[in-house]
């Protein structure tokens, strides 16, 4: 049976370009026989059919003269919004991420905001769903290692990393996955990824450090107050899709 690239076989089912199917894989929402296309030049047989979720669109929270706040979709970069939008981003989510992101419209607003970060006066809470049964509170003081690449990072547990602390709280259980309100004071990079998979409640569909797969991670970054400004990003339908129902925040 002949062969040739997912993306160019998606280019013909959906009747897109070969750029158009390149950028729906590298967003990770094409699947073939229920698993995610992660290499857009994947060898696969020519009758292969593809099943594409929906692309979340980029939601406008809130707007003044200083500060924007989006509810950003997990297939989307945040480098991305910050070019759709043409202002600095504030804080970064990761793509696989989706939830509250801030961009600043001005450099004395931006350097107001980043000391509340940097002096770690800002509150900031995730909800996440974890693999395993969470029943109690948790709190995780473990300091965090980052290496970064040209085109990524990965962090570890490390004596020799930066101080961090993320406070796990349980919400719901259902089919042995458990909804949890995340906070944390420090932001490392990966740092919620690392800490839940650290403490052997890995977060679903993180394939990098919880070797977990789902068609998403269900990481959202829910909530966040700084200075005399409080912003909710309300969560994707997909976290009723697993049984947790009627969710309010």
């Amino acid at each position: 049976m002949n062969k040739d690239k997912a993306y160019k076989l998606l280019a013909l089912q959906e009747k897109i370009s070969n750029s158009k199917a390149k950028e729906l894989i590298d967003k990770g929402l094409v699947f073939h026989k229920n698993e995610k296309i992660k290499l857009a030049r994947k060898l696969l047989n020519s009758s292969a059919k593809f099943v594409i979720r929906e692309s979340k669109k980029l939601e406008l929270i809130f707007e003044d003269d200083e500060i924007i706040a989006v509810n950003k979709p997990y297939s989307m970069l945040s480098e991305e919004v910050q070019k759709k939008l043409n202002y600095k981003l504030l804080n970064r989510l990761d793509k696989e991420t989706s939830g509250l992101l801030l961009l600043c419209k001005n450099e004395e607003a931006r350097m107001k905001f980043i000391k509340e970060f940097k002096e770690q006066r800002v509150y900031k809470a995730y909800i996440a769903v974890l693999n395993g049964i969470v029943a109690q509170e948790m709190e995780i003081n473990e300091a965090i290692l980052v290496k970064k690449t040209k085109n990524s990072a990965f962090a570890k547990v490390s004596k020799d990393g930066l101080s961090a602390h993320t406070k796990i709280i349980p919400l719901m259980v259902n089919a042995k996955k458990s909804l949890v309100k995340i906070l944390i004071t420090t932001g490392r990079t990966h740092q919620i990824r690392l800490h839940t998979a650290f403490i052997k409640h890995g977060i679903l569909g993180d394939e990098k450090y919880a070797k977990s797969k789902s068609f998403r991670m269900f990481l959202h970054s829910l909530e966040c107050k700084i200075l005399n400004y409080h912003f909710i990003a309300p969560l994707d339908k997909e976290f009723e899709e697993l049984g947790f129902k009627n969710l309010t925040f």
